[in-house]
């Protein structure tokens, strides 16, 4: 069995959590830890099982062993890294977004093609069973014509507001999941309305931001759509999604975390997942493991570049249209995208 060697960059939150995906993967061999933090560089070296550690993520890119990169690193240094990773000729996992702006994502994914190197994006959802099942589904027909798409996404509380002020708002860093789920289970989407308000935290709204918000979507084949994102969730992490056709509907819920109901007198209780690395801890290890798979293969990765445009032209419309209080269509903020 070849074993691809991999480099994961960045040892934060989410770099911990791949770190241990990247460990249970069989065909990847993790060369490499980078971070500029030895602490964390460290921990997520011995989760991950790597070989040695960098604080300079381009020396990981670099070294000789190193085949792909999986990117975790801050949202504003993804795309710089996704350019080096392509001229050194490595395959490039890259959570979402690439960037903040379309010319930034349009550059690095540019470089990509232009190296011919393998690239996905991080949108785990994708591989969930559930979402999975009803993308099955959907291709056979079992819904006949879709009218309607609904999505609820809501973290059971806002990240620092550190974070807040470099994530790009809540329609690129949060929505964007919804957004691409979107695209994955009904097709593109020719124009949005949206609207947000402060209704958690007055602080999210001094640095020009939305804690609460309602996308509408108006997809190219006639169906519509609603997104529902907020920061706060008393009971924990919530995410569901229907899609409603002509001849019925497809409905991926919250589950209960342990597949228990508890029926007492009174009422019922069951468990609820906290947060999203929780309740997608399957599908990041699938996303990994797939995208590994594909660059084993030669096989072309999944959700690719233009997934990864396409999501982010969403989510810039949305911030656009919630900022001037008008329907936007995605071509006024596309200007010229080639992929």
């Amino acid at each position: 069995m070849k074993r691809l060697g991999v480099a994961l960059l960045g040892a934060g939150r989410m770099g911990q959590e791949h770190a241990k995906a990247l460990a249970g993967i069989p065909p990847a061999r993790v060369v490499a830890v980078a971070d500029p933090r030895e602490e964390a560089r460290e921990r997520a070296a011995y989760l991950a099982k790597a070989e040695r550690t960098y604080a300079d993520a381009r020396e990981a890119i670099e070294d000789p062993e190193v085949e792909a990169v999986v990117i975790v690193t801050p949202t504003a240094t993804h795309a710089e890294l996704i350019e080096a990773a392509a001229r050194a000729g490595k395959a490039v996992f890259s959570e979402k977004p690439v960037a903040l702006d379309l010319e930034a994502t349009e550059r690095a994914l540019a470089a990509v093609k232009e190296a011919g190197t393998p690239f996905q994006i991080g949108f785990q959802r994708r591989y969930d069973a559930g979402y999975r099942r009803a993308r099955r589904l959907l291709d056979e027909g079992a819904v006949g014509q879709v009218d309607q798409f609904r999505a609820v996404g809501r973290d059971p509380a806002p990240p620092p507001l550190a974070y807040l002020r470099t994530s790009g708002g809540l329609f690129l860093d949060m929505a964007i999941h919804d957004f691409d789920l979107a695209r994955f289970l009904i097709g593109e989407v020719e124009s949005v309305q949206a609207y947000g308000t402060v209704r958690v935290d007055p602080r999210i709204g001094e640095i020009g931001d939305v804690d609460t918000a309602i996308t509408l979507l108006f997809f190219q084949n006639g169906a519509q759509g609603v997104v529902e994102n907020s920061r706060r969730a008393a009971y924990g992490y919530d995410i569901r999604t229907e899609v409603f056709g002509e001849r019925g509907k497809l409905v991926v819920d919250a589950v209960p975390k342990t597949p228990t109901w508890y029926y007492r007198e009174g009422g019922l209780e069951a468990d609820h997942y906290h947060f999203f690395m929780d309740r997608f801890a399957q599908a990041y290890r699938a996303e990994l493991a797939a995208f590994v798979e594909a660059v084993n293969q030669g096989k072309e990765p999944t959700p690719g570049p233009e997934d990864a445009l396409g999501s982010l032209l969403i989510a810039l419309a949305a911030t656009q249209s919630w900022k001037e209080g008008r329907r936007v269509a995605l071509k006024e903020v596309r200007n010229g995208a080639s992929l």
